[in-house]
Formats: structure tokens, C-alpha cells, sequence
């Protein structure tokens, strides 16, 4: 069992793997200038020293081990709510760790199919868990034309797929796009993007590689530059994370490894686990962030004198409304959880989580109006630090961002720049597309709910209301 280090976390990456960023291959991330704030960010997550963090953070197995609490698989509701705590806390790099979660969930139904695969997931998961590893998410294939099926697109590779079953081993070929901190983590665990047809059973497949694997190679994108002014972004300049374009040329995968390799059965079954979680994860960001939103629009309008305005106090409730919704969906998820049998493992209220991600999808944009129309145009053209410190332009600032003798012209100017970075630059315009896609689209949590949805019962419901026996 090793407990990594900040240190030891990020030395573990100098391991060969190939990246690329701004056109560059990067040979050694932990060097690189790019990948500093993500790294930083990712090994905070990890053993610091500070034994009152810790103890939040770590939990104990059931022969005493010390592992991060993301590996923890829940089996009361006690230990669902610490899971949830625990994700309000824990940085991005960390979270898509929840995969190996993803995984344990439908071990039992893929023991049924075939009892080995079942076997490498346990293996895998608590490989990862002694040695405090990451992980990342792998599901989203290019896709090609939607169409289409996948052994109908016209380049066979462009979803992943086996070329070649060996004794030892299969070897995959293809891609996925948009793994969250791809560069960041030991190990890819990839996943079906979707349900499979028996034609399509080379692309019914889902195994977990390290990342430095021959053939695997990461093409990276963020939302932000490499070097950000705190000042100016606030948020960005903390807790940018790459997104990563995850290619798969003719990969070796042993047996030891590999979830799944052809039985199409159990292709929906993995894509579906991950959805869940994933799910869960981004409604505990938007209540972290929730809070943040509504802060920010009562300073800026108590800033502004506005604070006692019938719009700006109608304005408040809806951003509020927002918050509380998703937040006691989140509790009503966790409160009504449901259990995997026989594992015995606790994982929350499938419909709820999806109706409330749903909910905050849907009137997420909508809702970050609000926030805009409170604040005005200074959140787009509020001027730069830099000039802020001039002497001759900063004389100016402070003369014209001046409301009353209370408001910090500094204060006021950060309240700005952290409402334009969470809303609308560059972490901001992230977090526009992940709040909608992330776990899926709005059908993703349309069709589980309309699987998850007790509809006998809601019939049988109107079949009395209507009198009929």
C-alpha cells in the first residue's frame, strides 16, 4: 500500500507517455510550463501532511489500510453522504477517478456473462486503490456519421474497436475524445460509448491500460492559457484541467485487463455506470458553484447600491430557486439511495439524479442570465490589473469605478473578474458546455428517466382517479 505524496503524485507521471499540446510533443508534463496549474491542482488531492485534511480525506478499509476516500465503495448512507462530501472537496483530476466506482457497480452483472472480466475489475480497482492512483473516464468515440452504426462508418476505427484476439491478450484500435485530465492520470479506463449489436461486437469493448502504454498517444486542449494573472482569473488560473483527444493505435491489451471483448450484452450495462456517478459529480459542482453565483450577485448589487431593488431582489430568488433545487435533489438522491445486490454496494437514487441533472441542464443558461443582468457590462470590460497598478491609468480606474467610500475599488474589481471567469471567459465557457453535456446530453437523462420512472404505478394512479377497475 503506498500513500502517494503531492511530490510522489507528480513525479509518477515522468513515465514515457506521449503528449502533445500547442502542436508540441511534451516528453516530461512535470516540467512543462502547460501543464503546471493542472498538476498542482490534481496533487492537492493527495497525502499533504495535514493530519485534519487527512482524516477527511483517507478512510480505512476492512483489514485497516489508509486509501483516498474516492476509492471508498459505499454500503450505508452514511458512507454515501461522506462520498458526496468528500466530492465537494476533491479537484477535477481526482473525481474522474469515480470510474473504478463506475466499474464495482456492475461487477456482479458482468460476472454473470463472464466471471474473469469480473475478476480484472476487482483487480484493477484495488490496484489502483493500494497504489493511489488515478484514472480517467474513456467513453465518448468520434462517432463518424450518427447514422450510421458503428461497423457501417465508412473508417471502421472511428469507434474504438479489437483488430486482433490473441492468446495473451486483444489489441484495440480507434479514439475517444473529451477525457477529462487524460495527461493527469496512471490509467485509462475505457468504456463502450453505447449498447452494441452482435455485429458490432469487436466494438464491445472495455479494458483499463496505464497511460504510457505503446500506441496510446494524448492530444491535449484547455480553456485556458498556460499562464493566468490571479487578479484577472481568478478561477482559471487555479483549476484549469486539459481535455484530452485519446488515441488508440493498434494497443496491446492483456487478458488480466479486459472488461469486456465482444459479449454485446454487457456493452449498455458499462456504458450506463458511468453515467450515474458522473451525474453526481457535476450536481455537487453546481451546488458548490451555485453558492458562489448567488454570492456574487449580492455584492455586486450591494456594491452598486442596488441591493434593495424589487429586480435585483427578484433576480436573487431565481438564482436561489436554481441553487435550492439542485441541492435538494442532490440530498433527496443520497436520502433515498438504492443497493446493488449482492454486492450490497449504495449508490444514488438513479431517477433522481438524473431529473435533477436534467433540471440543472436544461435551466442552467437561462439561469447565469440573471447574473449578467445584475451585474452589467463592466463583467466583460472591467480594464486589467496591470493597468490598474499604472500609475497614470490606475489614477483613472480608481476614479470612475468609484460607487461610495465603503467599496474597495480592488474589491469591487475582483467581484467582476471572478463573475467573468466563472460565467463568461475562459473557465466560464467550459463550464457552459459541461453543465449540459457532461454525463451526457439532456436525452441521456431523458431516456433514464423514462427507464427509471415507476410508470405502472403512475398508471395504475389514474386508472383510480379515472374509476376505472
Amino acid at each position: 500500500m503506498a500513500r502517494k505524496t503531492p511530490q510522489q503524485y507528480i513525479e509518477s507521471l515522468n513515465d514515457g507517455r506521449v503528449t502533445y499540446w500547442d502542436g508540441e510533443r511534451i516528453d516530461d508534463i512535470t516540467t512543462h510550463p502547460r501543464f503546471q496549474v493542472p498538476l498542482a491542482l490534481t496533487a492537492s488531492d493527495y497525502d499533504d501532511g495535514d493530519p485534519e485534511v487527512n482524516e477527511f480525506r483517507f478512510y480505512r478499509d476492512e483489514d485497516g489500510n489508509e486509501h483516498h476516500r474516492i476509492f471508498q465503495i459505499p454500503t450505508t448512507k452514511e458512507h454515501l453522504v461522506e462520498r458526496v462530501e468528500m466530492m465537494k472537496q476533491t479537484t477535477i483530476g481526482t473525481l474522474v477517478t469515480g470510474v473504478f466506482m463506475a466499474l464495482m457497480s456492475v461487477k456482479d452483472d458482468v460476472a454473470k456473462v463472464n466471471p474473469r472480466y469480473a475478476d480484472n475489475i476487482e483487480r484493477i480497482y484495488k490496484y489502483a486503490r493500494d497504489n493511489d492512483l488515478r484514472g480517467a473516464e474513456v467513453i465518448t468515440d468520434p462517432k463518424g456519421d450518427r447514422k450510421r452504426r458503428a461497423n457501417e462508418q465508412d473508417d471502421p476505427d472511428l469507434y474504438v474497436r479489437i483488430v486482433e484476439r490473441r492468446e495473451d491478450g486483444i489489441v484495440v484500435r480507434g479514439a475517444k475524445l473529451h477525457i477529462t485530465a487524460a495527461s493527469l492520470v496512471h490509467e485509462l479506463v475505457v468504456m463502450p460509448t453505447k449498447g452494441m449489436r452482435p455485429e458490432e461486437a469487436d466494438y464491445a469493448v472495455s479494458f483499463s491500460i496505464p497511460v504510457n502504454t505503446p500506441g496510446v498517444s494524448i492530444i491535449n486542449r484547455s480553456f485556458a492559457p498556460a499562464e493566468l494573472n490571479e487578479f484577472d482569473y481568478p478561477a482559471s488560473s487555479h483549476h484549469s484541467m486539459p481535455e484530452g483527444f485519446v488515441v488508440f493505435d493498434d494497443v496491446f491489451v492483456p487478458w488480466d485487463r479486459v472488461f469486456l471483448a465482444g459479449e454485446v450484452e454487457l456493452a449498455s450495462v458499462l456504458a450506463r455506470s458511468l453515467g450515474l456517478w458522473e451525474r453526481t459529480g457535476g450536481l455537487v459542482e453546481s451546488v458548490r458553484n451555485g453558492e458562489l453565483y448567488i454570492g456574487l450577485a449580492q455584492l455586486v448589487s450591494e456594491m452598486q447600491g442596488k441591493d434593495k431593488d424589487p429586480v435585483v431582489q427578484s433576480s436573487l430568488s431565481e438564482l436561489i430557486v436554481y441553487q435550492e433545487m439542485i441541492r435538494m435533489g442532490l440530498d433527496y438522491a443520497c436520502e433515498h439511495y438504492e443497493t446493488s445486490q449482492p454486492s450490497g454496494m449504495v449508490f444514488p437514487n438513479t431517477l433522481a439524479v438524473n431529473a435533477t441533472k436534467y433540471y440543472l441542464a436544461a435551466n442552467f443558461h437561462q439561469t447565469i442570465k440573471y447574473l449578467h443582468d445584475l451585474a452589467g457590462g463592466l463583467v466583460i470590460t472591467v480594464p486589467m490589473e496591470a493597468d490598474l497598478r499604472n500609475e497614470e491609468s490606475g489614477k483613472f480606474i480608481r476614479k470612475y469605478l468609484y460607487t461610495r467610500k465603503d467599496v474597495d475599488i480592488e474589491a469591487r474589481m475582483r467581484v467582476y473578474n471572478l463573475i467573468r471567469d466563472l460565467t463568461a471567459d475562459a473557465y466560464g465557457g467550459w463550464w457552459f458546455v459541461v453543465a449540459l453535456q457532461s454525463g451526457g446530453g439532456l436525452p441521456a437523462q431523458r431516456t433514464m428517466m423514462n427507464r427509471t420512472f415507476d410508470m405502472e404505478k403512475a398508471k395504475a394512479a389514474a386508472r383510480k382517479a379515472a374509476g376505472i377497475s
